[in-house]
């Protein structure tokens, strides 16, 4: 780095070009000439050039001492925040300048200072709004890593808890930290998470999807195998059953590994919950799943090939429904499945106030006129409300994706081979879950490989009776 103020000047401005927001302001310490530069909204010096003027009468008595003497009464009397450091390398100074820290360069000196002023606003800590409980605690995850880092160290008070951090992101230099138990984190589970963070090669990490996608054990397949939440007391919870956490900065959504099925199923309020109605609303969310899943295609199968199946005042009360309907079952399954998504992607993208009105009414109007026109039956318009709600029953939201994809690949083989399909197509989907692993963790774990210990957190959550809630990965 030039030990020239006007050359390290124009090189500033050579490097980031004319941006507004980036200050550079001239001051003399004493007799030496020295200049501060930081990102204005990002870096806010205001304390420490208060600092540079109360102690201009040190400065003038250092006389003909070198600009060394001057850097190491700044780091050692004046400079009295938080974070303060040195650097010879230019790249050093462009990264913490984006950071938001001040940077700090006396004439005639190699070296630079730099002092952290970061003043970033961040969004106070609300409730999560994506997975929200009757009972529990309301509060969810900032966008700010440290803020979130925070939130989790208040609830596990121990000195085992690390925090590995590193820069992901050629562009955008993301902080990410990874947060385990000492002790209780599987070290191959930890070390081939390093080994998957080490190999990301990405210019940009704007959100823990990008990391998600790539450490990930199985691209394709429909079921995640990275769990990720947004209220500090479930990763909590994960940390201390030895799971591993990755927090990202700009995103309140921290992701948990390994990820297990059961574990999509579980919700904090299990916890917070007398165990017997714990296990009966857990039982209910697998039951959920399961209708979300195959009722369509069930319908489908059942009134397209297999009539003898259905009692007969209720095959006759159908044949009536669908008298005048021009289209077979499946088709009719798909217009209202494929109404349903696009109801539903236009209340999330519609403003608050207005969205969840429209997507209600939308489909109260549009059902019964799909009825009245006689394009579908009123029977498939009750199975696709149906499958809806059970598919909103599920604590995550991603598992509910993997049911609506699968969901239409059912249909469609329910249309074609009827219910054997479906039994086919269900063993495959067994066989496929058997061989997905999250981490080298088999992703069935607690049924496949079978463990008794499990089995009190897993279809259940028995009562504690005092005692500690018991680790899933034993």
């Amino acid at each position: 780095m030039p030990d020239a103020l006007p050359v390290f000047l124009d090189r500033m401005r050579r490097r980031f070009g004319q941006s507004p927001d980036i200050v550079y302001r001239e001051i003399a310490l004493g007799r030496f000439p020295a200049a501060i530069a930081y990102v204005e909204g990002l870096g806010d010096p205001r304390f420490l050039i208060e600092a540079f003027h109360r102690d201009m009468a040190l400065f003038a008595e250092l006389g003909d001492e070198p600009p060394e003497k001057l850097l190491r009464l700044l780091k050692a009397r004046t400079i009295t925040l938080g974070k303060v450091g040195e650097t010879n390398a230019f790249s050093e100074v462009e990264t913490q300048m984006l950071a938001g820290n001040t940077v700090v360069f006396v004439d005639g000196s190699a070296t630079a200072l730099f002092v952290g002023t970061e003043n970033l606003k961040q969004r106070g800590v609300e409730e999560a709004s994506s997975q929200s409980v009757v009972r529990g605690p309301r509060e969810g995850f900032t966008e700010s890593l440290r803020e979130n880092t925070a939130l989790i160290r208040r609830r596990i008070q121990n000195p085992r808890l690390r925090i590995e951090q590193r820069k992901l992101g050629t562009q955008t230099r993301t902080e990410v930290a990874v947060m385990y138990v000492e002790g209780k984190a599987d070290p191959e589970v930890l070390n081939e998470l390093r080994r998957r963070l080490d190999r990301i090669d990405l210019e940009n990490v704007l959100e823990s999807n990008y990391i998600e996608e790539m450490i990930q054990d199985r691209r394709y397949s429909p079921f995640p195998t990275v769990f990720n939440s947004e209220r500090p007391d479930v990763i909590a919870s994960a940390l201390l059953e030895g799971r591993i956490a990755i927090l990202v900065e700009g995103t309140p959504f921290v992701l948990v590994v390994p990820a297990l099925f059961v574990q999509f199923f579980q919700s904090s309020e299990d916890y917070y919950q007398r165990g017997d109605f714990a296990s009966l609303v857990r039982l209910l969310r697998y039951f959920c799943f399961i209708i979300a899943l195959l009722t369509p295609s069930f319908y489908i199968a059942i009134s397209t090939f297999h009539q003898e199946m259905i009692p007969t005042d209720l095959l006759v009360s159908l044949i009536g429904q669908r008298e005048g309907v021009p289209f077979p079952a499946f088709i009719e399954a798909l217009l209202m499945e494929v109404t349903f998504e696009i109801l539903r992607e236009a209340g999330i993208r519609l403003p608050k106030s207005i969205g969840q009105s429209v997507s209600i009414v939308g489909t109260l109007v549009i059902g019964e006129a799909a009825v009245e026109a006689g394009l579908v039956s009123a029977a498939m318009v009750i199975v696709v409300s149906i499958t809806a709600i059970a598919n909103f029953a599920l604590p995550a939201f991603n598992v509910g994706i993997s049911a609506r994809m699968l969901r239409f690949v059912l249909m469609g083989i329910a249309a074609s081979f009827g219910l054997y399909g479906i039994i086919i197509a269900l063993i495959m989907l067994g066989l496929h879950l058997c061989s997905l692993q999250s981490m080298g963790i088999p992703y069935m774990t607690s049924f496949a490989p079978y463990r008794r210990k499990s089995q009190k957190d897993a279809l259940l959550r028995l009562s504690r009776r005092g005692a500690a809630r018991k680790k899933i990965l034993g």
